[in-house]
């Protein structure tokens, strides 16, 4: 006899798994019934077939809905639903392809800024935390005031580092002398290498955490030792151990190698040291350090201290601040030393002090940029939320289906916020593409060296963190409010989104185009600041002036040997010797008296020492008398000033006039223009010229203006060695030394800018989803004006108009602000420029030609559509 056709056993083992016990034998008799009746009509196979459709029938999420009293066992269906979730939304994607695009790639960009700038601010943030005692670590300073301005400055006496070891000895671990981190010529065999360093006390490497690669910190002990970093001990020595092995510094100072330390990394204050040499051996090789031990009034120098493990910086801070006072003699004591303790953790971003008080620094653009960062993300939401409501009724009457059949809201919140951070992870995977294409040149123009944190689990808990909660905030509001629909005024085609509906959207996009437009204010009035300090006379030649910074005296002993042979060579125009870069002052001196002083008035000039020829080399310009000459001996005791020094010292007549210094008596013989040596943001600094006999830091080349630099620079070079041998040529540009006072400025105007376009970028994007949604939502309105007349300039002005008005409305609130905040930021310069009306008159026309050249692609479409076509489609 012939056996019964039975159903599939594993599709009966599915019905068990999903199905409450207590309704499982009603629905297995039910099917089992089924199965029998058409195992008879179509055969077994059918039969088989049609029992596990009806298996799958119960376990289909909206059948199970129909039911209430039908649910699934186990924990599979929100599993199950969740897939189904992401199923319909990649569907979604497909299907509306622009919109995708401008969704995922909006989202992408403003992600990708997000990063950026948290990767920079995280740089920032985390500046010389390198360094293991960060926190206890202080750099010595005074305020002193003269004339009733406060200053603040790192230069100090040396005696100053032994008062506070041993008056406050309780409250330090170290306190360490320092020169500054200057070039010198490192040598090994024929080796040669110009590299930074500093003179510093044998304590440095353990208060600065060295990481040893050879050696012991305790390398410094050594009077005549050097430790070096690891790129100096591979350019010196190669592959062989560095150890021991002797080094001449600019070929005079013999050293022994007695540690490698670790490349410190480029987001430190020391990132350019290239070797430490003991501080003993400083003072043993410069006479005027020797005798500066015990000077008070020579602040040349630096120190660096590190508090004690239970001391409190600013408690530490306030009991020092006598100290220099209390040995200083009374002219000095008229400026009011105080000395206090800068810690390092605000060196970088806190480092500017106005009239004494510290007024930040480059916090500022952490904060500024942060700001920008969260802007640019929030444009990129808001085009998500708009395109997302905007295209509301597209899915009312799904949203109406799913709710007929037994969706609850809860159920479509999900399925549209699955949908948002489908969106924002398949964003955040582009983002990472995007900052790793974007990074080197972001990096270049931030001159900073930052990587993507791959390896870093905080990296990835923080971008996953953040990837989750931008997309519930972009997803949030289309999310509560499509699930809002009533089902039954939807499926009757009586449902109306209301005539605020678009409000959000009006508000997101006001609010998109008021962020950017402000960022287009910013940046031109940022770029307008620089070019107006470019074009501030400085009062000398730059063109085909360099300048060389000699280590040795050389070049001193055979200075006019070595004049003479350039201008032979016919590669130079003119050489001078000077104390200072044309492009900096390095030394400041007071003491000075003349005639006609006022006895309260403290004088501090900058003062620079010069040979004969240093005019003529610079082309420096001339109001009154004459320049320095070999013709006069009596030059050897006179000064040429600039202008700021007569109006310092309140002088009608100053040609002929005298000043004294000490047992030394002075005579002005001519007066020239103010030079800007220092800040071209900042007024010049009164200035003494006077000639000097001593061997100059600098040498000063004019190159022949009828020869090219590529032509005259290997003949400098060739006669420079000549005399100078162990030497590298090292020459520097003025006119590119100059440019580079305006570094920051001018960094800081290439992001903004940077971040500008990208946020017009995405309210351009967001806007052209808009305006192509809303032709699209007007088709037949078109059609119908195009019908009675309506010509393409009237069709294009009616769908123009609204978005137009929306960002003059913009306009109205962001110029204000971009003029508060922009103020603000030009105070902090005394030399600036004014804030003029045409720069928001611009910024306003550009961000409308923006808008009707992005609305208007869309809205020219639309109205050159066939009205026949769209009528009878509509």
């Amino acid at each position: 006899m012939k056996a019964s056709p039975q159903p599939p056993r594993w599709a009966d083992r599915l019905l068990e798994w999903f199905c409450a016990p207590h309704l499982l034998e009603e629905i297995q008799g039910d099917l089992y019934e089924r199965f029998q009746s058409n195992s008879n009509r179509f055969g077994e196979k059918t039969a088989r077939r049609k029992y596990l459709f009806g298996v799958l029938s119960f376990i289909r999420p909206f059948t199970l809905r129909r039911k209430p009293d039908l649910y699934l066992s186990t924990s599979l269906f929100p599993k199950i639903m969740l897939s189904n979730y992401f199923k319909i939304a990649l569907r979604n994607l497909l299907r509306n392809r622009i919109y995708s695009f401008i969704n995922i790639g909006g989202l992408a960009v403003g992600m990708a800024v997000a990063m950026l700038i948290g990767l920079w601010i995280f740089d920032e943030l985390s500046f010389n935390k390198y360094h293991k005692n960060y926190d206890r670590i202080a750099s010595v300073m005074q305020h002193y005031t003269m004339n009733g301005v406060t200053d603040s400055q790192v230069s100090l006496p040396i005696p100053l580092a032994n008062e506070l070891r041993t008056t406050y000895a309780g409250n330090f671990r170290y306190v360490l002398l320092s020169s500054w981190t200057e070039g010198h010529t490192l040598s090994y065999g024929d080796r040669k290498f110009w590299k930074a360093g500093n003179y510093i006390e044998p304590e440095a490497p353990e208060m600065l955490s060295l990481k040893m690669l050879k050696g012991t910190r305790a390398g410094l002990y050594e009077p005549s030792s050097i430790m070096i970093n690891a790129s100096v001990a591979k350019a010196l020595f190669g592959d062989s151990d560095p150890m021991d092995k002797i080094i001449k510094i600019d070929n005079q100072i013999t050293v022994k190698v007695t540690g490698v330390y670790e490349d410190l990394p480029y987001n430190t204050q020391f990132n350019n040291l290239d070797y430490l040499t003991p501080w003993a051996l400083n003072v043993a090789v410069r006479d005027w350090v020797k005798n500066s031990r015990d000077n008070w009034d020579n602040n040349s120098f630096q120190i660096f201290a590190q508090i004690g493990d239970n001391a409190d910086m600013d408690k530490v801070s306030a009991k020092i601040k006598n100290a220099r006072l209390n040995n200083v003699d009374r002219e000095i004591a008229r400026t009011k030393p105080e000395v206090f303790l800068q810690p390092m953790s605000k060196w970088h971003l806190y480092s500017e002090f106005k009239n004494g008080i510290n007024v930040g620094g480059r916090i500022q653009f952490v904060w500024l940029f942060g700001l920008i960062g969260f802007f640019v993300l929030l444009l990129a939401c808001i085009n998500f939320m708009n395109l997302s409501t905007a295209r509301s009724e597209k899915r009312a009457k799904e949203v109406g289906i799913r709710k007929a059949i037994g969706s609850l809201r809860g159920q479509l919140i999900s399925q549209f916020l699955s949908e948002s951070l489908l969106v924002v992870l398949i964003a955040f995977a582009l983002s990472l593409v995007l900052v790793q294409l974007v990074l080197p040149f972001f990096n270049e123009v931030a001159d900073k060296k930052m990587t993507i944190l791959w390896s870093n689990p905080r990296f990835w808990l923080l971008g996953i963190s953040f990837s989750l909660c931008t997309g519930l905030l972009a997803g949030s509001y289309p999310a509560f409010y499509l699930s809002s629909f009533q089902p039954v005024k939807v499926l009757k085609g009586v449902f109306r989104v209301g005539r605020f509906a678009a409000a959000p959207r009006k508000i997101m996009v006001v609010l998109q185009f008021t962020v950017s437009v402000t960022l287009i204010i910013g940046t031109i009035i940022v770029f307008r600041q620089i070019q107006f300090a470019k074009n501030r006379p400085i009062g000398y030649s730059r063109n085909g002036l360099i300048y060389v910074q000699t280590t040795t005296a050389d070049v001193h002993n055979h200075y006019e040997a070595i004049r003479s042979e350039f201008i032979k060579s016919g590669a130079v125009v003119e050489m001078a010797e000077s104390e200072s870069p044309v492009t900096g002052v390095w030394n400041n001196n007071g003491g000075f008296e003349w005639k006609g002083k006022n006895p309260g008035q403290q004088a501090n000039f900058a003062v620079i020492g010069v040979t004969h020829e240093f005019g003529k080399t610079i082309g420096w310009q001339f109001k009154e008398g004459r320049d320095f000459s070999k013709a006069f001996s009596t030059d050897s005791l006179s000064l040429v000033l600039n202008e700021a020094a007569v109006k310092f010292m309140g002088l009608k007549n100053p040609v002929g006039e005298t000043v004294r210094e000490g047992n030394r008596t002075y005579k002005i013989i001519g007066v020239i223009k103010d030079m800007i040596m220092a800040s071209p943001y900042e007024p010049v600094k009164q200035s003494l010229f006077y000639l000097s006999d001593f061997p100059s830091n600098f040498i000063n080349i004019k190159i022949n203006p009828k020869m090219s630099a590529n032509e005259a620079l290997p003949i400098i070079s060739g006669i420079f060695r000549k005399y100078n041998p162990v030497s590298p040529f090292n020459y520097k540009f003025a006119d590119l030394e100059y440019a580079h006072k305006f570094a920051a400025e001018e960094r800081i105007g290439k992001l903004a800018t940077f971040f500008a376009i990208l946020a017009i970028f995405i309210s351009c994007l967001g806007l052209f989803g808009l305006a192509s949604f809303v032709a699209e939502q007007r088709t037949k309105e078109i059609g119908i004006r195009k019908v009675l007349g309506a010509t393409v300039f009237n069709l294009w002005r009616l769908l123009s108009k609204d978005f137009v008005v929306l960002v003059i409305i913009s306009l109205f609130i962001a110029i204000p602000i971009a003029y508060y905040f922009m103020n603000n930021w030009l105070h902090n310069y005394t030399y600036r420029s004014e804030i003029s009306w045409w720069i928001f008159a611009v910024s306003g026309l550009g961000a409308l030609g923006i808008t009707l050249l992005t609305v208007s692609y869309q809205a020219i479409k639309a109205a050159l559509l066939n009205p026949v076509k769209s009528l009878k489609t509509e």
